[in-house]
């Protein structure tokens, strides 16, 4: 196995296997840390955790026994995937799981680097940009769990994490992997534990993924795992081939979005002037899940039937979140909706529906597990960092979108290249 990626979320999980694909790099993604018996070929191995917003000590737990299977195969460089807008405040999860993997692997420095500038995350001198502010200037100081007020990578690792953090600037990036790998022998020479990597580009993506070769312990997200690939092709595929087992089935489609981020916000308002939009009640699926999650599926097959399928949708704008989280409090409105949607989940495939297309980390997560998927095939990409992916066990198709990836039109890309692209028979 040449790459084994842990990841901390669901569609993290898928992001960047759709970029290991997208590369030629045949990739299967496992849900959950997998039985010790399990067997997989593959060049690439994703497991995707839920573990982003979980307590500590569950994160860390799971991370490990992750690790320990990818280790028990032989597995060549271990890869500790995170979103690329960082989505860990001071009291979050990457601080202590990458202390807890670099010491059960016996590592005393490894690397950060969130970046993704084909979506805009970027990194210049340790801060991470959204687009052309800093994070905490964007929409993702409104997040509804992790609500991020510091763009400082180097500050958010050390308050949540054991050891130093410095910087590798893009000056450094710029002038190749060999000046990179030597500022990295500086840093870990002074002590620091965790190397914050610059990135602008998709060509200093190249260069860190040829410094970064040789390290046994990476962390980051997709864009690293895109330049390790750029850099070393050898026995890389066809991507077409990579990704035909994956590629979506051709039955009953549904969305369901419970991000609130401003992309997600666009999306849905881009969607509901052309398509049936089934708005969700915070305080009806507090009151009664499993009843709402009823009403909610009737709803929803009254207005199947048209051009496009019908959207679920819990997305609210920041002055609706901030009331409902108010008089409700954050946690509750979050696990009410997340219960929600799982309910729901289950009542929907029940149904007959087969292609669930999703907005949103938490979102995706909960409908992963609520459809108790091993695995996924993956599939064609419908954005940057989301692919259509295809669960190995049964005939069910995802799309598992981040809250701020795609473009405005995304619910509708999503369903057309479904019907381009439909499972070859017996897939």
């Amino acid at each position: 196995m040449r790459l084994g990626i842990i990841a901390d979320d669901f569609t993290g999980a898928t992001d960047i296997a759709g970029f290991l694909v997208a590369n030629g790099l045949g990739t299967i993604q496992l849900n959950g840390v997998p039985d010790a018996a399990e067997t997989v070929t593959a060049d690439a191995v994703v497991i995707s955790l839920k573990s982003r917003s979980a307590p500590v000590e569950q994160a860390v737990a799971e991370s490990l026994a992750a690790l320990e299977w990818l280790m028990a195969r032989d597995c060549e460089q271990v890869f500790f995937k995170y979103c690329s807008t960082f989505d860990s405040t001071p009291q979050g999860n990457i601080g202590p799981v990458t202390d807890a993997l670099m010491a059960a692997m016996g590592e005393t420095l490894t690397v950060i680097c969130p970046a993704l500038p084909v979506n805009g995350r970027t990194i210049y001198q340790g801060y991470l940009f959204v687009g052309d502010v800093p994070m905490n200037e964007s929409g993702m100081r409104h997040h509804p769990v992790n609500p991020m007020t510091d763009a400082n990578l180097m500050r958010l690792m050390e308050a949540q994490s054991e050891g130093r953090a410095g910087n590798v600037p893009y000056a450094v990036v710029e002038r190749g992997p060999d000046a990179v790998r030597a500022a990295l022998q500086e840093l870990k020479a002074a002590g620091v534990r965790y190397a914050v990597l610059d990135a602008l580009n998709a060509e200093h993506l190249k260069t860190l993924g040829a410094a970064v070769s040789g390290m046994r312990l990476v962390t980051g997200g997709a864009g690293l795992a895109d330049g390790i690939c750029m850099a070393d092709t050898d026995g890389l595929g066809d991507p077409s081939d990579a990704e035909a087992a994956g590629r979506p089935g051709a039955g009953r489609t549904i969305l369901l979005s419970g991000s609130c981020s401003q992309m997600t916000n666009r999306q849905v308002a881009a969607y509901a002037a052309a398509a049936p939009v089934v708005r969700v009640s915070v305080d009806e699926a507090i009151a009664d899940t499993d009843a709402y999650a009823t009403r909610l599926l009737d709803e929803v097959k009254a207005v199947e039937g048209g051009a496009y399928a019908p959207l679920v949708s819990a997305t609210v704008g920041p002055e609706a979140l901030a009331e409902i989280q108010s008089r409700l409090g954050a946690q509750a409105a979050s696990a009410a909706v997340e219960d929600l949607f799982h309910a729901l989940t289950r009542k929907l495939e029940s149904e007959g529906f087969q292609t669930f297309i999703v907005a949103g980390g938490e979102t995706s997560g909960t409908v992963s597990q609520a459809l108790e998927i091993g695995g996924f095939h993956i599939g064609p990409r419908i954005a940057p960092g989301v692919p259509f992916v295809r669960a190995v066990d049964k005939p069910i198709s995802l799309a598992l979108k981040s809250g701020n990836f795609g473009q405005e039109r995304f619910f509708f890309e999503a369903q057309d290249l479904a019907r381009a692209a439909p499972a070859r028979e017996g897939q």
